[in-house]
């Protein structure tokens, strides 16, 4: 009977190593699963975030894009705004030459008259040449205001030919034409908003054909001629650096 008893409690002593170790067992288990849970999850929130970031990206780039265009488009406006306002100046100052002519005309003895000019050709001529400097097509732009110019040499538009010719040759690398050009506006309309620039842009001319001296001399007229004009400023700047 003692060694029955003795037996039994041997069993029991070998039996609870077991059920200890099947306990530890499921409780690693447990935690492993959980935290396949929560690494699973974990992915889940970074994948979400990765592609809440690729679209906020792509979004980005879109309105990148779309303020590029808007401000292209704001640039042309204001370029066609500034050639309408020019226009139109011009437009008044020949309104005002023309009726002193016609003054003067009745005051005078009758003389031959020249041969009328159409307004709807001078004007689609001049539109033309401009609708080639828009689309950047200097080479064309140039040569069609050199046509208008002489072809109208009576024209309100005569001015702005000139100061537009000059740019579209400067842009087509022809710089001796365009100093000219800008030469002539600034000589013959000296009180317009643009004679300054045109100043500047002759000098500019005369320095790429390597004219030292006569590109120093237009930035000295531009500074004694107008010197509280931004053209004037830079025009210092650049005597200093000569």
């Amino acid at each position: 009977m003692r060694g029955l008893c003795l037996l039994a409690a041997a069993t029991l002593l070998l039996a609870n190593p077991v059920r200890a170790g099947l306990f530890d067992d499921d409780e690693a288990r447990h935690r492993i699963e959980k935290l396949r849970t929560d690494v699973a999850e974990l992915t889940k929130r970074a994948e979400t975030v990765n592609r809440n970031q690729l679209d906020f990206a792509n979004q980005t780039e879109a309105v990148r894009g779309d303020v590029a265009k808007l401000r292209g488009q704001i640039e042309v406006l204001a370029y066609e705004l500034e050639a309408a306002q020019k226009r139109q100046k011009d437009f008044y100052v020949d309104l005002d030459s023309r009726m002193r002519k016609l003054e003067q005309a009745a005051a005078e003895p009758k003389v031959a008259a020249k041969p009328k000019v159409d307004p709807s050709l001078e004007t689609h001529d001049y539109e033309a040449a401009l609708a080639g400097l828009k689309a950047s097509k200097f080479a064309e732009a140039g040569g069609s205001f050199l046509i208008f110019i002489k072809t109208y040499p009576e024209s309100s538009l005569l001015a702005s030919a000139h100061y537009w010719g000059g740019y579209a040759h400067t842009q087509a690398k022809d710089p001796a034409r365009a100093a000219e050009l800008f030469g002539t506006f600034a000589t013959r309309w000296p009180n317009d908003d643009r004679a300054p620039s045109a100043l500047e842009s002759q000098a500019a001319a005369l320095d790429a054909q390597k004219n030292i001296q006569g590109a120093r001399a237009t930035l000295e007229l531009l500074v004694e001629k107008y010197p509280n004009s931004d053209a004037a400023k830079r025009a210092r700047v650049r005597l200093k650096k000569k």
